[in-house]
C-alpha cells in the first residue's frame, strides 16, 4: 500500500493575522468571533467605504490580507472600543485596525493626522497646532485676568501653571488656547467651585494625542513621555487628561 502526502499551499506561512496576534495580548481572541453583528450594529463607521467591524474581522480571519492592509476603512474607524464593549467574546477589533494602519507606509497615511502628529513634535507644548510653551502660558493669564475682572464672583479664580505639588496634572485640546479661548474658562470655573489643586505644565499641556492616531508608536510615546515627566516633575499626584 502506498501513502501520498497531500501538502497543502493555500495559506501564507506568515499572514497579517499570524502576525497581530503574536503582538496582541492573549492572541486578540480573533477565531473566537460568532459572526452575531453586535460589532457592527454599534459601530459608527459601518457602512463606510463598504465596511463595517464585523466583515474586516471575517476578512482578517480568512486570510484576506491585501484587502485588509489596503481599505481605507481602518481611518475611518474613531477607534472608540464601543465594538469591543458590545462583543460576547471582547474581541479587540480596535487593536487590528491600529496594526493595520501601521502597516500603511508613513507618507501614504492621512495627511491630516500625520502633519499634526509631525506639527506635536516640534515644541515641547506637544501642540497640534504649533503653539509654543510660552505662548500657551500668556494665553491662559491673559484670559483668566480678562474674566476675573468681568466676573468679579470669580476673583479668587486660579490656572495655574507649573505649580509645584499640585494633586492633578490638567492637559487642554490644543485648539482651544489657539483659536477658542474662551472655551478654557468652564472647566476653571468647575475646578474653582469644587475646590480643586490642579496645574497645567507648560510643557506637555496638549491633550490630544495624533501620534497615536496615525499608527506611530515612536512618536505617540515621545508625546506621552514628554507629559509624564512633566507632570513627575511637578510631583503631581494624579495625571487628568481631558481628552
Amino acid at each position: 500500500m502506498t501513502t501520498t502526502t497531500i501538502e497543502v499551499k493555500g495559506r501564507k506561512k506568515q499572514s497579517f493575522k499570524d502576525k497581530v496576534q503574536e503582538i496582541i495580548p492573549g492572541g486578540g481572541n480573533l477565531d473566537l468571533c460568532l459572526t452575531c453583528g453586535a460589532c457592527a450594529a454599534g459601530c459608527p463607521a459601518t457602512g463606510l467605504e463598504d465596511m463595517d467591524p464585523r466583515k474586516f474581522l471575517r476578512m482578517c480571519a480568512m486570510g484576506l490580507d491585501e484587502e485588509v492592509t489596503q481599505t481605507p476603512w481602518v481611518w475611518m474607524c474613531t477607534m472608540c472600543q464601543r465594538c469591543i464593549y458590545v462583543c460576547p467574546m471582547q474581541i479587540d477589533i480596535p487593536q487590528l485596525v491600529y496594526n493595520v494602519r501601521a502597516e500603511w507606509p508613513r507618507d501614504e497615511r492621512p495627511k491630516g493626522i500625520r502633519d499634526s502628529c509631525d506639527m506635536a513634535l516640534r515644541n515641547d507644548s506637544n501642540s497640534a497646532m504649533g503653539t509654543a510653551p510660552d505662548d500657551f502660558v500668556f494665553v491662559v493669564e491673559d484670559v483668566l485676568e480678562e474674566y476675573k475682572e468681568a466676573q468679579p464672583e470669580f476673583k479668587d479664580m486660579v490656572a495655574p501653571i507649573d505649580k509645584p505639588g499640585a494633586h492633578f496634572f490638567l492637559n487642554q485640546n490644543s485648539r482651544e488656547p489657539n483659536t477658542e479661548p474662551d472655551e478654557l474658562v468652564p472647566l476653571w470655573k468647575i475646578l474653582h467651585l469644587a475646590g480643586v489643586d490642579w496645574t497645567y505644565g507648560s510643557r506637555g499641556w496638549a491633550a490630544e494625542n495624533y501620534c497615536l492616531f496615525l499608527a506611530d508608536d515612536k512618536c505617540w510615546e515621545h508625546v506621552t513621555r514628554v507629559s509624564a515627566q512633566q507632570a513627575d516633575e511637578l510631583g503631581c499626584k494624579v495625571f487628568l487628561n481631558t481628552e
